[in-house]
């Protein structure tokens, strides 16, 4: 898998291919813990309910993984990604936003253990600013570039209002981040180079409840029969296929 890493920086990985990534990795993890120690192609298809020939191809853009008539060794196929993914590695990031929202994110414990830690957390209100979070002190948004440089982030999470999203992220941006996670229901206007990923799920619900009868069970919301074999998998497939687009 010499290069594989050099191949996603030059751009020659299509994104829904790096998008599906962090999929494989959760599951062979799981994986590990229920004590497989090899599989296949087939298997690990299977699992995440796509085709073997996808999860080759997949694999294909970053070298061989697997051996003929043995598949693949979960353990260093784990290591492998994980150095696909730079996560061989903790990486710090930036938390703007401290309301609902933002206090969710900075309790969740998923962070650490996948290889993330929140070294800074902004709020624009001055009753959170000042209040402390797991040992980090919650700053005011004016601190945003200078703190962000200093601790030389490169990730951040907007947890802020749309009409703020696009300041906060010019902020950031001007600190050094080069990769935010936005959950503001705006589309940022960022640099060439700069990574942007939106978790919408407003807009997710949207694109469900197209396939969702209004009416009565059986008929889709224009009185037409829906397709005998919808379910909630066909469903939740269809919102990443179309995220994918």
């Amino acid at each position: 898998m010499n290069g594989g890493t050099a191949a996603v920086r030059n751009g020659a990985v299509p994104d829904v291919v790096i998008r599906r990534l962090p999929l494989y990795l959760r599951t062979l993890r799981q994986l590990r813990r229920d004590g497989w120690q090899a599989i296949s192609s087939e298997e690990l298809a299977k699992f995440l309910g796509t085709t073997a020939a996808q999860v080759r191809r997949d694999f294909s853009y970053f070298g061989r993984f697997g051996k003929q008539g043995y598949g693949y060794d979960v353990e260093t196929l784990i290591r492998e990604l994980e150095a696909i993914l730079n996560l061989d590695r903790t990486w710090n990031i930036a938390l703007v936003g401290y309301g609902n929202l933002g206090q969710a994110i900075a309790h969740h414990r998923g962070f650490e253990p996948n290889g993330f830690r929140i070294a800074a957390i902004f709020a624009k209100s001055p009753e959170h600013v000042g209040q402390v979070v797991n040992g980090i002190v919650v700053r005011p948004e004016t601190e945003i570039e200078r703190v962000v440089r200093e601790l030389a982030i490169r990730i951040g999470i907007l947890a802020v209002p749309a009409e703020a999203a696009q300041e906060v992220a010019d902020k950031l941006i001007a600190g050094g981040v080069r990769a935010l996670l936005n959950y503001a229901p705006v589309t940022l206007h960022v640099p060439p180079g700069i990574v942007v990923r939106d978790i919408d799920p407003i807009g997710a619900l949207q694109s469900m409840t197209y396939y969702l009868a209004s009416r009565e069970p059986g008929f889709d919301t224009d009185g037409t029969p829906a397709p005998e074999s919808l379910d909630l998998t066909t469903v939740v497939a269809e919102v990443k296929r179309q995220a994918s687009r």
